[in-house]
C-alpha cells in the first residue's frame, strides 16, 4: 500500500534546480516596438499582472523571455490548452517509489520561487481553470492550494502574465471582464518594416535586399486577412523563410515552405500567396 505524503511538496534542492533550469543566462534578442518595456517594468514594481495582446509571431514569448532576463527573474511559461486543468497549474498528489507525494504545478513553482509565470495563449484554457489565477492577479496575491491544505503568499519578486490573439477571439474563446481587467494591457503587432528589416537580418544573416522582399512579401499577405486568410505572415514566419534562404534553400521554395503552407491548407489562397512570392522572387 502507498503511503500519504503529509509534508513539503518537494526539498530545497529540487525547488532550486527546476528554478535554476528556467533561469535566462543569455540576453535574448528582443527589438523595442514602443513603450512596452517601461510599461512591463513599472507594473511588475507595483506587483500589476500583465497581458500581452497581439497576433501570431509578432513577438510576444521572446519579449516576455527578454524581460525574465532583464529583471532577473526564473520563467515559467504554460502554453494553455482545452485539457488544461487547474491541477495542472497548481499541482496534485503523485505515486512514486510507492509513495503519495504533492508536486507543484507550474503556478505553484513561480510563486515559490518568486517568478515569472507566463500563460501563453490563455483563451484556450477551460473558463474554470482561469479562475484560480483570480486571488494571485489582484491585491491579495494569494494561491489557494485546497487539495493539499496550503495558501500561498506571492512575494514581491512573482508577477503573473499572459497573451492572447484577440484576431482569434469567438464566442465560445473570449477572455472573461472578471479576468482581464485584473491584468495591465500591452498592445503588440508586428513592427514597421524598417525595424522588421532589422529583426529578420539579425536572426538569419541574410542581405538587406532579401530581406526587403520578405517584407514586402508580408505587407501583402496582411493585406489578405479577412479575404482568405486568417492571419497575415508573421515576422516569425520571415525568420523563417530566412533561415532557410540562408541555408541555400531557393527564396520561393523558402516562401513556399515557410509563408504559404505555413498560412493556409486552401489550394487557392496556396497559389495566390505563392504567386505573390513569384512576383518578388
Amino acid at each position: 500500500m502507498s503511503k500519504l505524503a503529509t509534508s513539503k511538496p518537494a526539498t530545497l534542492h529540487e525547488q532550486a534546480s527546476q528554478t535554476a533550469a528556467r533561469i535566462i543566462l543569455k540576453e535574448p534578442y528582443y527589438e523595442a516596438i514602443g513603450g512596452e518595456i517601461g510599461l512591463f517594468e513599472a507594473a511588475y514594481a507595483t506587483q500589476i499582472p500583465v497581458l500581452l495582446k497581439g497576433p501570431t509571431g509578432c513577438g510576444k514569448t521572446r519579449f516576455m523571455e527578454y524581460m525574465a532576463w532583464r529583471l532577473k527573474r526564473p520563467l515559467i511559461t504554460v502554453s494553455c490548452h482545452d485539457d488544461l486543468t487547474a491541477a495542472d497549474l497548481i499541482g496534485r498528489y503523485l505515486i512514486t517509489n510507492n509513495e503519495t507525494v504533492w508536486v507543484d504545478g507550474p503556478l505553484a513553482q513561480a510563486v515559490r520561487c518568486g517568478g515569472i509565470c507566463y500563460l501563453d495563449e490563455i483563451v484556450e484554457a477551460r473558463k474554470d481553470t482561469t479562475v484560480v489565477i483570480h486571488p494571485l492577479a489582484d491585491d491579495r496575491r494569494i494561491l489557494p492550494m485546497e487539495k493539499h491544505g496550503e495558501l500561498l503568499h506571492a512575494p514581491p519578486e512573482f508577477l503573473l502574465a499572459m497573451s492572447y490573439n484577440p484576431g482569434y477571439q469567438s464566442v465560445l474563446k473570449e477572455l472573461k471582464q472578471s479576468t482581464r481587467q485584473r491584468f495591465v494591457a500591452i498592445e503588440f503587432s508586428y513592427p514597421q518594416a524598417a525595424l522588421e528589416k532589422k529583426i529578420v537580418i539579425a536572426e538569419t544573416g541574410i542581405e538587406p535586399a532579401l530581406a526587403d522582399q520578405l517584407i514586402r512579401l508580408a505587407e501583402m499577405t496582411r493585406n489578405l486577412k479577412g479575404n482568405g486568410l486568417d492571419e497575415g505572415a508573421s515576422t516569425r514566419l520571415l525568420v523563417h523563410a530566412g533561415k532557410l534562404i540562408s541555408k541555400g534553400i531557393p527564396a520561393r521554395a523558402a516562401c513556399t515552405g515557410a509563408v504559404a503552407a505555413a498560412l493556409t491548407d486552401d489550394p487557392d489562397m496556396l497559389r495566390a500567396v505563392n504567386e505573390l512570392a513569384g512576383s518578388l522572387f
